[in-house]
């Protein structure tokens, strides 16, 4: 019988390995538990106009909760200055009230705080809108400071990554997820370190296992 313990270790080693291997590439396989649909980056290559501050803003850029906005209605310095949208997307404007802005573009905000204004205030109101701070981005994941972090012009993952104060000895530093809103239903995004943020988008820095 001695003579067969070195068949019967051999035997148990590659039975230990190939139970490792296969647990891990069930782990790969059953890890993605997110059911959130999967879509191709068109976030690129949008044509650009320029905000208040010279910052680039997408000429259908969405407004969301926490963008700041610089409205001018000529001729009326009181209802003149910034105005930031609340969590929920609405703006309290003077005279009209609160504005359910969430998901408007500039120009819609625009149309509309001008069409309230001339309905019971002012006639043929000349509304002006901006974008002069656009929400912040969201880091979570592998990375030693997860959270919010303002948006900057240009962001790619890996700055955000950077802004989070870097990445854990556990990240995966090649691919990643981008979650975004996009057509009224949150998306996820395939990225990697280059690709492009947009104001409200979160990063998930994925742990790898090997």
């Amino acid at each position: 019988m001695p003579s067969s313990s070195p068949l019967v270790a051999k035997i148990v080693r590659t039975g230990v390995i190939a139970g490792l291997l296969a647990g891990l590439l069930a782990l790969g396989a059953c890890g993605d538990k997110d059911a959130t649909p999967i879509v191709q980056d068109t976030s690129n290559g949008q044509a650009l106009s320029l905000a208040s501050n010279g910052s680039p803003v997408s000429a259908d850029y969405k407004l969301g909760p926490n963008d700041r906005t610089r409205i001018i209605v000529f001729g009326q310095p009181s209802l003149t200055g910034e105005f930031v949208l609340d969590g929920n997307g609405v703006l309290a404007f003077p005279l009209v009230g609160n504005i359910n802005a969430k998901g408007m573009t500039p120009s819609e905000l625009q149309q509309t705080i001008a069409q309230k204004l001339d309905t019971d205030w002012i006639k043929n109101p000349s509304v002006s809108v901006e974008v002069s701070t656009r929400r912040p981005f969201y880091v979570v994941g592998e990375v030693q400071k997860p959270g919010s972090y303002p948006y900057v012009t240009d962001m790619n993952v890996l700055n955000a990554i950077a802004t989070a104060g870097g990445e854990t000895y556990r990240a995966n530093m090649h691919d990643f997820w981008i979650k975004r809103k996009h057509g009224g239903r949150i998306v996820r995004v395939e990225a990697n370190q280059e690709s492009t943020l947009q104001p409200g988008d979160t990063v998930i820095v994925r742990e790898r296992y090997f």
